[in-house]
């Protein structure tokens, strides 16, 4: 079972685990629009990240979006007492099957990794947005994550290792199936 493709000289690679766990230089939280912590992904990192990171987020949203940080865009903080250096945040559409909400889910993936590239971060870890409580079907969102991660990586060369970490197996599964598929179309246009 391959786990990985290489994009130019960066890695895609695929994990199962807690992404709070990561050592990457940044890991991406899928979080609601006002940046305050909640469940899943979002609620564990804010746990496991400590006070001050709602600090600083509260201090973003009141200097520069008082609305609210809109779906697809991103912001990065501290990563306090997480392994990583960084946290990237981010905001997933919830599903209603619109393409709006594809290319809102494709503009969350990409926009991190803008931030990342910025930052010059060499690796970047993402859950799988959208695809809790905001409902995004997990096949559509895993083809959508892959194509907006190989589109960036064909133009940038940072940051080097991008992982996907998913927590269960059915996730897993089906983005190793995303991914496989990506790279059988790739062997066959070479």
């Amino acid at each position: 079972m391959r786990e990985s493709i290489e994009i130019n000289s960066s890695k895609i690679i695929l994990k199962q685990g807690n992404i709070v766990e990561c050592k990457s230089e940044a890991i991406v939280n899928a979080a609601n629009r006002f940046l305050k912590g909640g469940g899943g992904v979002d609620g564990a990192i804010h746990k496991a990240a400590g006070p001050k990171l709602l600090d600083e987020l509260k201090q973003i949203i009141k200097d520069f979006y008082p609305k609210g940080l809109p779906a697809g865009k991103a912001v990065i903080t501290k990563a306090y007492k997480l392994k990583s250096k960084y946290i990237i945040h981010t905001v997933g559409p919830f599903w209603n099957n619109r393409d709006e909400e594809k290319d809102l889910l494709y503009d969350a993936y990409y926009n991190s990794l803008e931030v990342a590239f910025k930052h010059k971060l060499r690796s970047i870890a993402f859950p799988a947005i959208s695809t809790g409580a905001y409902r995004f079907p997990k096949d559509i969102a895993g083809k959508i994550a892959f194509r907006a991660i190989i589109n960036f990586l064909e133009s940038h060369n940072f940051p080097k290792e991008v992982y996907i970490v998913l927590f269960d197996d059915i996730t897993l599964s089906i983005f190793i199936d995303v991914m496989r598929n990506i790279d059988k179309d790739k062997n066959d246009r070479n």
